[in-house]
């Protein structure tokens, strides 16, 4: 049977990926000068820039989860073409937009019995979520089941390396992650908090790096310490406004390690509000997160 893959805006996939996949996204919305924005909106290419710039300003962006509205408009219609639908989450550990989508495919099931609607937590974020994306496809293309895709993505989930770097210790500071004390020590050190997020699909930190420099090659090492057949898979780049940093890291990553497939995209609002301008992440398949 036919089935459709869904996921949500913070999967940060481009729109060229997006339309190659042929996936469809919901989007999550976020809130600034008292106005609400879609993270995407089909069809249109994003402008962060308005988003990034209030950002360094320090000022205040919220965010809110996906609502029941977004989720039926686009899956309803799915269902209604007879497509089943597989519905790839964003982390239950950072977000209620995975239980918000559980809610409303038990309606879905019970208006459309005959119809398949899966979803899964991801335990991911940003690109990393999207790289599940990714895989998802291509099984999907290989003529793989909609169980048999769902089944790989919960069996190989914990397997996504997520590693960030943010620039500027504020936004650990205002999300409560920093004492005021220890930001603005580290600020004066120069200090870039190492992070990733963990099985239990929530962020962490998990060490400290003296300087930008080191910390994209803490990211850049990540792969040979954590990567399992590095030079065989598709990696993924977020970056918080730092497309020239981004670019460093895909150059280094295809030189260090015969990397063929690697994509850039720029980290979305609602993630980027509450890590910061300048975040610097990778995803890849490793041992173990």
């Amino acid at each position: 049977m036919s089935f459709k893959i869904v996921t949500d805006s913070c999967a940060n996939l481009t729109g060229e990926l997006i339309e190659k996949y042929g996936v469809e996204v919901i989007s999550l919305q976020y809130h600034m000068n008292d106005k609400s924005y879609d993270s995407y909106i089909k069809g249109e290419k994003p402008d962060f820039t308005e988003a990034y710039k209030f950002l360094r300003e320090k000022g205040k962006v919220t965010t809110s989860l996906v609502g029941r509205d977004a989720c039926d408009n686009v899956i309803i219609p799915l269902l209604q073409q007879g497509e089943d639908v597989l519905i790839l989450a964003f982390s239950s550990g950072l977000s209620g937009t995975y239980q918000n989508i559980v809610t409303a495919a038990e309606d879905y099931k019970e208006a459309f019995p005959d119809r398949k609607v899966i979803v899964v937590d991801t335990l991911a974020a940003s690109m990393g979520q999207g790289l599940l994306v990714h895989y998802a496809v291509n099984l999907q293309n290989q003529g793989k089941t909609i169980e048999e895709v769902a089944q790989w993505v919960e069996d190989n989930k914990l397997n996504l390396v997520h590693i960030f770097t943010l620039d500027d210790l504020f936004f650990l500071k205002r999300g409560g992650r920093l004492s005021g004390t220890s930001a603005v020590v580290g600020t004066v050190l120069g200090i870039k908090p190492l992070m990733h997020v963990a099985n239990d699909g929530k962020l962490y930190v998990t060490g400290k790096a003296r300087g930008r420099k080191a910390s994209i090659e803490h990211l850049i090492n990540s792969l040979e310490v954590q990567g399992e057949n590095i030079k065989d898979q598709t990696i993924f780049i977020t970056h918080g406004d730092s497309f020239e940093d981004a670019k460093f890291i895909a150059a280094a990553i295809k030189t260090k390690y015969g990397v063929k497939d690697v994509v850039i995209n720029c980290l979305d609002p609602v993630i980027a509000s509450h890590s910061g301008p300048g975040t610097l992440a990778v995803f890849f398949i490793g041992k173990e997160r």
